[in-house]
């Protein structure tokens, strides 16, 4: 049920509210913020919103950076990481026009919003459900620097096996490497912290399934919530970030979703779970398909495999992405689908039997990807396979019973692979983007800013001295 001005400003009331805080989101996927005295909030900002530079964003120019933030009420939430009472917001970018306003198409949560629509306009379906799985690591410390003189980084984890040999508070319960899948206390240092973040996403309206110890011992983590409605779980993925970030700083650590943040260490991704609806009926559920799937759901696979590559530059847009999409982990680098999988591209849990929970997952995405773009291009790519009964099993792409990663060379050279390098993912959009431009969902100038930006990360970071060449190269 829709809120209302009248709710809202009655809940500030009651929660003493002073100040409201509107959260926006940059090209890259980070909120950025203004805030409003709570009195200033009435039907003027929800009929003419509050303007604002949209150039500084990251967002391709457009005529008029002159923007307007919309909030949507229904996200009202108090946010406890302020010290002053705070009602926090999202909402939509419009971009001041004559007669009206109109949404901005470059704005990730339109984008989202769009590729909803356009699902429905087809007939397809009217609900794309999602559930992310966060991975990310949490550090008692990490200094980093890149300038002129010096580069480095260095991590301070005590629950880390590095550090059991060193002096101080040092407990001697150290986690090994790769070992700390499902640890217990007290090797599990961070339980109470994973918690707090359980309780804090509940507050905020995000339901946890569950929360645990990953498979890094140097302090990795998961939190995997309930799956939802698209937009919806890409605004909850934002929220999810946002408050395991600042939980981690309450309890004096911090937090990263890098892929790759410790060499030879399991690599954290998202996981993207996903099902169509329509008329509230499962539409990927057959008793008698493969792994009981439909053939609708048999072709949105073959959608999402077709186009892996280039979702890739979306999905993992950041060069340590490519980091952990590499042979012998657990991240999937060959193309190909199976049922209860890991090293598949596409799995489908074996545990999700019922036809309303009959699902897979996409297991390449990580969390620095923009959660709204992300979405929506996982739906496009799988609705462009529906549309053209992509067929993944007559394509070669599987099932695969068995480790891809022990398929002789041949046979993988056969699937093809994911992107080694962001660059390579960046190519692989610029080459194939058609099935994200239909219905006008992505902006063709925007997928050639995400081209441009990845570039350019690429090249910055191809062009920087690496520490390790000192090691292999200094006495050449």
């Amino acid at each position: 049920m829709k809120k209302s001005l009248q709710e809202i400003l009655k809940l500030c009331e009651e929660k003493e509210i002073r100040i409201v805080d509107f959260k926006m989101t940059d090209i890259d996927g980070r909120w950025r913020h203004l805030s409003i005295p709570a009195e200033r909030l009435n039907e003027d900002t929800m009929t003419y919103g509050v303007g604002f530079d949209g150039s500084n964003y990251g967002y391709a120019p457009v005529e008029n950076s002159d923007m307007v933030f919309v909030p949507d009420l229904d996200s009202a939430t108090v946010d406890k990481f302020a010290a002053i009472p705070t009602l926090s917001m999202i909402g939509d970018v419009m971009v001041i026009d004559r007669p009206a306003n109109r949404p901005f198409d470059q704005y990730p949560r339109n984008v989202a919003k769009r590729a909803a629509e356009y699902m429905r306009e087809q007939g397809i379906a009217d609900t794309m459900v999602v559930g992310p799985e966060y991975e990310f690591y949490v550090f008692d410390g990490v200094r980093y620097e890149n300038t002129a003189l010096s580069a480095g980084y260095q991590i301070e984890c005590r629950e880390a096996e590095w550090s059991a040999g060193r002096s101080g508070n040092n407990s001697g319960y150290q986690v090994s490497h790769k070992g700390g899948y499902h640890i217990s206390l007290p090797l599990d240092v961070t339980n109470d912290l994973r918690s707090q973040i359980t309780l804090d996403l509940e507050d905020w309206g995000v339901k946890v399934k569950y929360h645990h110890h990953e498979v890094g011992g140097s302090g990795q983590l998961e939190v995997e919530v309930e799956l939802g409605e698209m937009t919806a779980m890409a605004d909850a993925t934002m929220a999810a970030k946002y408050v395991i970030k600042n939980d981690a700083m309450a309890f004096g650590k911090t937090a990263t979703f890098l892929p790759k943040p410790v060499g030879g260490e399991a690599g954290s991704g998202m996981h993207v779970h996903m099902l169509l609806l329509k008329d509230g009926k499962p539409l990927f559920y057959d008793e008698n398909g493969y792994a009981q799937l439909s053939e609708t759901a048999m072709h949105f696979i073959g959608g999402l495999l077709a186009h892996a590559a280039s979702l890739c530059a979306i999905t993992n847009p950041a060069t340590n992405s490519y980091k952990r999409l590499v042979p012998g982990f657990e991240a999937p680098v060959t193309i190909g689908y199976a049922m209860a999988n890991r090293s598949a591209v596409v799995r489908i849990p074996a545990y999700a039997k019922s036809p309303m929970h009959k699902r897979f997952e996409l297991r390449n995405p990580d969390a620095t990807c923009n959660p709204y773009y992300a979405f929506a291009a996982i739906l496009m790519a799988g609705l462009d396979g529906i549309r053209k009964g992509i067929d993944p099993h007559a394509n070669g792409w599987g099932p695969f019973d068995c480790n891809l990663y022990d398929l002789p060379e041949e046979e993988k050279a056969k699937l093809g692979g994911l992107p080694g390098t962001l660059g390579e993912a960046a190519d692989a959009l610029e080459r194939d983007h058609d099935y994200l431009t239909e219905g006008g969902v992505f902006p063709e100038r925007l997928i050639e800013l995400l081209v441009e930006r990845a570039r350019a990360a690429e090249e910055k970071i191809a062009r920087l001295p690496h520490p390790a060449e000192f090691i292999m190269y200094y006495d050449l």
